[in-house]
């Protein structure tokens, strides 16, 4: 009876497992197949007029892995020295992998890629380009600004770029600039960081009055990470 016992026993068992197994087959852990790829950080750093972008590789960056549709990740690792992870023991079918891009608000938006796993087999997954830095998501907008210079019977002493004439900038709709710049050796003024909108920059010109005029003109930025110049150059007068 014991043996007979021990017999059912083991075949409980075996039967469990085969159904636990049977009912073990979405996405997730417990499978011979893997997944691997590299991310890639894109610097956008500020004071860069042209909107020049610096690729490094990602070090100690975290990527998270989704299980088919589920709604929250199901695992995560970090990347080694030369900006590669690795998931390991999956099952057969569609995974997500995402990391972060970090925009200048300290807002993180995730940057995913998605792959089908197979057993016994890496699946290599798409290279993963994240972005960091404050001027991400911005974009320049840029100017000239020439000077007249007059005595104070408004007759000209010379005319040439303004240099350190103060130029400032504000939102369509609002009353007052959120920025000032001076203009260069050069004449040429920037504003950065600037997100998608309408804004209106403007200067004061000395004409002869004792409150000297404003000098404004409007500009379009509809999308980011561009450099948008105004077409035509700020003329003033300015009494030494």
């Amino acid at each position: 009876m014991k043996f007979i016992r021990s017999i059912t026993r083991m075949l409980l068992l075996v039967l469990l497992s085969a159904a636990a197994v049977s009912c073990n087959t979405g996405e997730g852990t417990g499978g011979t197949g893997a997944i691997e790829g590299t991310v890639y950080k894109v610097l956008h750093p500020d004071d860069n007029y042209n909107l020049e972008a610096d690729t490094i590789i990602a070090a100690k960056e975290d990527v998270f892995l989704v299980y088919g549709t589920q709604g929250f990740y199901g695992d995560d690792a970090e990347t080694d020295h030369t900006g590669l992870y690795r998931f390991d023991y999956l099952r057969p079918g569609t995974y997500t992998v995402y990391a972060y891009t970090e925009l200048a608000s300290g807002e993180r938006v995730a940057v995913p890629q998605t792959v089908e796993v197979k057993n016994g087999k890496t699946t290599t997954v798409p290279d993963i380009y994240i972005h960091d830095g404050k001027a991400y998501g911005t974009s320049i907008v840029k100017g000239h600004v020439w000077a007249t210079y007059i005595d104070k019977e408004g007759n000209i002493l010379y005319q040439g770029w303004a240099y350190g004439q103060r130029m400032y900038i504000q939102r369509q709709g609002e009353d007052f600039p959120f920025d000032d710049v001076r203009a260069g050796i050069d004449g040429v003024f920037a504003f950065q960081k600037l997100t998608p909108g309408t804004y209106t920059v403007f200067t004061f010109n000395e004409d002869g009055d004792e409150i000297p005029s404003v000098v404004a003109k409007t500009i379009a930025v509809p999308e980011p990470d561009h450099i948008y110049a105004f077409p035509d150059t700020f003329r003033i007068n300015i009494k030494p």
